[in-house]
C-alpha cells in the first residue's frame, strides 16, 4: 500500500486528493479558492501556487510518494528565454481572440486544412490563437516570448523546481492547435504562423512517464489537461462517451484513433491513457432549458422538470430546436432557436417544457451521431452536470441517445484522474505496473439507467426531432 496525489488546479481553484495507490480510496482532500477576480482572464501563475499551498495545509500531503497535476486547459503562459514571466498568464475562453482564431483558419487555408493538420480549427480559448492575439494586439511581449506552456506544464515545473527540462503531455498539448494527436508531433510551423517567430515547446511525455522528481524524493506524473484527467478519474474506455450538460455541451468518447474531421465539428483530443478522445460540442444546452423556464415563469430547473414529465413523448408534436446562440454542431453560427408543431392541443406549459428537454437531448445526440457516423462505438453514456440529476433528463436520456446511461455520484473526477496517473507512474517507475495499463482503481459510484421499453418511443421522437430539423436546415449534416 502506498498514498499518492492528485491535484486540479481548475479556473477557479485547487482541489487535492490523497488515494490509496491500490483501490482508489480517497484518504483525504483540501480545497482553496484561487486568490484574485474569478472571471479573470489575465492571471498572476503565481495564484495558482498560492492556492495550491494552501489546499495543502495542515499535512495533507504527508506520507504521499507521488503527484499528478490536472489543471485548466485554454491556458497560455508565455515565458521569455530566462523563464521570466512575459506577462500575465491568458486563460479561459477569452472572446478576444475571436477574430485571431478566424485570422488564422483562413491563413492556412480554410477549416479542412486545420482539421488535417492537428485535429481541430482553432477557437478562442486555444494557445494557438491566444499566440496569434498577442502577436497582433501585444507585439513588444509577442517578440520577447522564447517558450510557451500551458498552466498544466507550468505547475509541473515550478513543483520540481523549475529544471531546464519542461515537460507535457500528450492530452494537454492536443488541445494547443499546434500538436497533432493523429501524427504525435508539433507543428512548429503553426507556431510562427500564430506568433510570427519559433517558440520553445515541451517535451511531450507518455501516459506513465513521470516528469521529473522533486529533490525531497518526491515522483511528480506527467500531468494533464482537466478533460483528460476527467476521463481517467472516472474509468473510461472504448465504448464509453461523456455528455457534458453545461449552458453549453459535448458529446466526448474513447476512441482507438484519432479522427481527423474535414468539417471540423469533430476536435480531436488525445487522452491520458494512450487513446483518443474526440469531442463534439454544441452551444446550446442548459440554456435551452432555462430559456424555456423563464418563458413559462418557473423558477427553477426542477419545476420545469416536473412539468414536462406531465407531457407525454413527442410533447404533442413540439418540437424546439434549440439553436438559441447560433449552433456549432450542425454550423449554423447565425441561425436561431425554432418551435414547432404548434397546434391548439400542444400549446400547453407541459409540452413546451417536455419540447426543451427532447429538444436539448436530441442535439446532443446529433453530436452524439457525428461520432458514430465516423465509426465511434457508443454503449455507455456517462452524464455529466448539475442537470444530469433532473428527473426529466433521467427519464429521456436512455431512450434518445439509445444505450445505457450512467449518472456518476458528485465527485473530483479530474483530481482523482490525476492521482491514478501519479499512482500509474510511481508503479511504472518501481516495476510493479505496466506502461500500457492504469492501475484498476474502483469505478465511480454511480446510477446505471437502461433505454428498456421506453426504446421505440424514444426513436420516435428522435425521427420527429431529425424530420423537423432536416426541414429547417436542409444539408445541415450534409445530408
Amino acid at each position: 500500500m502506498g498514498i499518492v496525489a492528485g491535484l486540479d488546479s481548475s479556473a477557479e481553484f485547487t482541489r487535492i486528493v490523497v488515494c490509496d495507490t491500490d483501490t482508489g480510496a480517497v484518504l483525504r482532500q483540501g480545497y482553496a479558492p484561487h486568490p484574485g477576480e474569478p472571471k479573470a482572464v489575465d492571471v498572476d501563475p503565481q495564484t495558482w501556487l498560492l492556492s495550491l499551498g494552501e489546499a495543502a495545509t495542515g499535512g495533507l500531503l504527508e506520507g504521499v510518494e507521488a503527484i499528478g497535476v490536472s489543471a485548466q486547459q485554454h491556458g497560455l503562459v508565455p515565458l521569455d528565454a530566462q523563464g521570466g514571466l512575459v506577462r500575465p498568464a491568458l486563460v479561459r475562453n477569452d472572446k478576444r481572440a475571436q477574430v485571431a482564431a478566424a485570422d488564422l483558419v483562413e491563413s492556412l487555408g480554410g477549416r479542412q486544412a486545420w482539421a488535417e493538420a492537428v485535429g481541430s480549427v482553432p477557437g478562442a480559448g486555444q494557445p494557438v490563437a491566444k499566440l496569434r492575439w498577442l502577436a497582433r494586439t501585444e507585439p513588444e511581449n509577442a517578440r520577447r516570448i522564447a517558450m510557451v506552456l500551458q498552466p498544466h506544464d507550468w505547475l509541473v515545473w515550478q513543483l520540481l523546481g523549475r529544471p531546464a527540462r519542461r515537460t507535457t503531455d500528450r492530452g494537454a498539448a492536443s488541445g494547443t492547435g499546434y500538436w497533432s494527436a493523429r501524427t504525435g508531433t508539433y507543428r512548429p510551423d503553426l507556431v510562427d504562423l500564430a506568433l510570427g517567430h519559433q517558440a520553445v515547446l515541451p517535451e511531450v511525455l507518455g501516459p506513465a512517464e513521470a516528469a521529473g522528481t522533486t529533490p525531497e524524493g518526491l515522483l511528480i506524473s506527467a500531468g494533464t489537461g482537466e478533460t483528460m484527467a476527467a476521463a481517467l478519474g472516472l474509468g473510461l474506455g472504448p465504448g464509453d462517451a461523456v455528455v457534458s450538460l453545461g449552458a453549453s455541451g459535448s458529446v466526448m468518447a474513447v476512441h482507438h484513433e484519432a479522427l481527423a474531421d474535414p468539417d471540423g465539428m469533430i476536435t480531436s483530443f488525445a487522452d491520458a491513457a494512450g487513446m483518443h478522445l474526440p469531442v463534439v460540442s454544441t452551444s446550446n444546452a442548459v440554456r435551452a432549458l432555462r430559456g424555456t423556464a423563464e418563458m413559462l415563469g418557473l423558477e427553477s430547473l426542477d419545476e420545469l422538470s416536473a412539468l414536462a414529465l406531465k407531457s407525454t413523448p413527442g410533447a404533442s408534436g413540439l418540437v424546439l430546436l434549440p439553436y438559441l446562440e447560433g449552433e456549432r454542431t450542425p454550423n449554423l453560427p447565425h441561425s436561431a432557436g425554432t418551435l414547432s408543431g404548434l397546434r391548439r392541443e400542444s400549446m400547453r406549459p407541459e409540452h413546451l417544457a417536455r419540447a426543451a428537454f427532447e429538444g436539448m437531448l436530441c442535439a446532443l445526440t446529433d453530436a452524439m451521431d457525428v461520432l458514430r457516423g465516423r465509426g465511434v462505438e457508443v454503449r455507455r453514456v456517462f452524464l455529466l452536470g448539475a442537470a444530469a440529476a433532473l428527473p426529466a433528463v433521467q427519464a429521456l436520456a436512455p431512450a434518445l441517445f439509445g444505450a445505457q446511461v450512467v449518472v456518476p455520484q458528485p465527485a473530483d473526477y479530474a483530481a482523482l484522474g490525476a492521482a491514478r496517473q501519479a499512482a500509474w507512474a510511481l508503479g511504472v517507475a518501481r516495476g510493479t505496473l505496466s506502461p500500457a495499463t492504469p492501475p484498476a482503481w474502483q469505478g465511480a459510484v454511480a446510477q446505471i439507467l437502461e433505454p428498456g421499453e421506453d426504446l421505440p418511443a424514444g426513436q420516435a421522437v428522435r425521427q420527429q426531432y431529425v424530420a423537423t430539423r432536416d426541414q429547417i436546415h436542409p444539408g445541415a449534416f450534409g445530408s
